[in-house]
């Protein structure tokens, strides 16, 4: 399953899809997570993807299963190099080199990356942000960053960064960005608290930061510039925007918890007002509207939460939470109009922004309400009937596949009937479909245990498979319920025979040698052979006469000796 799985991921890499090779090769990790070409497969998808990130976490983990593989280092290397690690990727091209000397993809990558380090530090003396964009330390600080760690999602938002850090003369051109805009703030350690990812599904308190952002070690100021003075004025401005507009976000939640709906709304406006580049304040208003009882307006927040979030490039587990939300209050709506679609559509949407386990769990459940609702609509007995007595006439023609069909149309119109099930379960015999037989005789028992006809099928069934201990039972138990039932006492002398057949030795050798490879097979008998009390009963039985009559007492003790005497691997003279 794990080669299948890493061929479709080859495949998609191949033809270009590398979500989806991202997808095949985290399936093929999961089936063999020791195998170090998933990684590196992966890593280089990840790559593609401009997700560098994970791409070095899987190189890492290739190079740490298999240190003596020279593509893992060119993974390593390219990770490295993709994040503006220079240092780091020449390095991790010499180890490779190290293990494979003559390796060309290696040669090629110490190339490009002490090219590429060159030219940073070029572009970086040039430029008075130089030493801000340089050297690993600027990815450290923008991960520490709840905001701009969002961003390191983004492959156009990590392509942009690179190609600051290679040439920081390049940060004018993406002034406009409010992303970049964020990213020199904490950069240059004028903090901008963005929003947090939110409520999770009702609103939430923000959470506070566990630890504080580590500062850059004092540098000296370049001389200041006019349209600097202006950069740092429009952060001024938006940081204060920003605070004020999380306070609102605050009493809102606050507010919210209380169960004061109209003054959660009313503080979620404000902040929407005062920062109109946060989806959080949208979606926590649509849960307010949700629980309200406003499904139209909460879904008409969650709408614009998505058109906005696409807009700004908002991290997908928000557009994500959006949708769900959505999908939710679609639900509530479709408990009274019955249609379920497009709340299962909704939540589908969701799951392809962000596969969150809350949202699966709803997503199945809606799924469950739709195909209960279409039991409930489809459910008419007098038709189950009619569908049934279809079956019992081609039956007695001995046309058992169409007697199946009507029987199973039965069952759908009427999945409660029990002598539906029973009458299919004589089909299937009849057809030598015996797994199928006895699961219809177990369904037709559950449903209605008092129903004989139930246990003759499952008797049937198991005495076909020649399991006639099992047999013997169900017969037993049928009786329980109806006495003078003749099909039941019937059973039970067939059974008996067949026991007795064995306890008396005359089977044949190939009946013998058949009995004993099924019966080998039975966990009950697997049970009996390897309890220590049995395995002492048996010998006694050989060899202890006076042990062996104290054991047929036993009634416990003697149930599991006939079971060995009717699979034909004990025989009493």
């Amino acid at each position: 399953m794990a080669d299948e799985a890493k061929a479709k991921g080859n495949a998609a890499f191949s033809a270009g899809d590398f979500a989806a090779a991202v997808r095949h090769f985290s399936d093929a990790i999961a089936l063999s997570p020791s195998n170090h070409v998933l990684y590196s497969n992966r890593s280089a998808a990840y790559a593609s993807l401009q997700k560098y990130p994970e791409a070095l976490a899987d190189a890492q983990k290739t190079v740490d299963l298999k240190p003596d593989w020279s593509k893992g280092y060119s993974r390593l290397g390219a990770a490295h190099l993709g994040l503006g690690q220079h240092d780091d990727a020449v390095s991790a091209y010499k180890k490779g080199l190290q293990v494979d000397p003559n390796n060309e993809p290696l040669k090629s990558g110490l190339a490009d990356a002490q090219a590429s380090a060159a030219s940073s530090s070029r572009s970086a003396q040039s430029s008075p942000f130089g030493n801000a964009f340089s050297g690993p330390d600027m990815w450290a600080r923008l991960t520490a960053d709840p905001a701009t760690r969002a961003y390191l999602q983004e492959p156009d938002f990590v392509k942009i960064m690179q190609d600051i850090q290679k040439d920081p003369n390049k940060l004018n051109l993406h002034l406009s960005d409010q992303r970049v805009m964020q990213a020199i703030g904490v950069l240059l350690n004028v903090k901008i608290r963005t929003p947090s990812d939110g409520d999770a599904d009702v609103p939430e308190e923000p959470s506070p930061r566990t630890q504080p952002p580590t500062k850059p070690e004092p540098r000296p100021e370049p001389e200041p510039k006019p349209e600097h003075v202006e950069l740092t004025e429009e952060l001024k401005d938006a940081k204060e925007s920003k605070a004020q507009a999380q306070k609102e976000k605050e009493a809102g939640n606050a507010a919210y918890k209380k169960k004061d709906f109209e003054t959660a709304i009313g503080h979620y406006t404000k902040a929407m007002e005062l920062d109109d580049e946060d989806i959080s304040y949208l979606t926590n208003r649509a849960a307010v509207y949700l629980e309200m009882g406003k499904f139209d307006e909460c879904m008409q927040d969650c709408d614009k939460a998505v058109g906005k979030g696409r807009e700004l490039r908002s991290d997908f587990k928000m557009i994500a939470r959006a949708l769900t939300r959505k999908g939710t209050a679609l639900v509530k709506m479709a408990k009274c109009c019955k249609d379920y679609e497009l709340a299962i559509e909704t939540f589908q949407k969701a799951l392809t922004e962000h596969r969150n386990p809350d949202t699966l769990k709803k997503l199945n459940d809606a799924e469950k309400a739709k195909k209960e609702l279409e039991q409930q609509e489809y459910f008419d007995p007098k038709l189950a009937d009619e569908e049934r007595e279809k079956g019992n006439e081609f039956f007695k023609q001995q046309k058992y596949p169409e007697a199946v069909k009507h029987y199973t149309e039965a069952i759908r119109r009427n999945p409660k009937g029990p002598k539906a099930y029973s009458n299919r379960a004589a089909c299937y015999t009849k057809l030598g479909a015996m797994p199928e037989g006895l699961k219809d005789a177990e369904k037709c028992i559950e449903l209605d245990p008092t129903f004989s006809k139930g246990y003759t099928r499952k008797g049937a069934v198991q005495f076909f498979m020649k399991e006639y201990d099992k047999a013997l039972e169900t017969y037993r138990e049928g009786l329980k319920h109806d006495p003078n039932n003749q099909e039941l006492l019937d059973g039970i002398g067939r059974c008996a025979e067949q026991i007795n057949k064995a306890s008396r030795g005359d089977l044949s050798p190939e009946e013998l040698k058949e009995r004993q490879a099924k019966a080998m097979q039975d966990p009950e008998i697997q049970c009996i052979l390897q309890d220590p009390v049995m395995r002492q009963v048996l010998i006694d039985l050989q060899e202890n006469p006076k042990a062996s009559q104290e054991h047929t007492k036993n009634p416990m003790v003697m149930n599991k000796i006939q079971k060995l005497i009717s699979a034909g691997i004990v025989q009493m003279k």
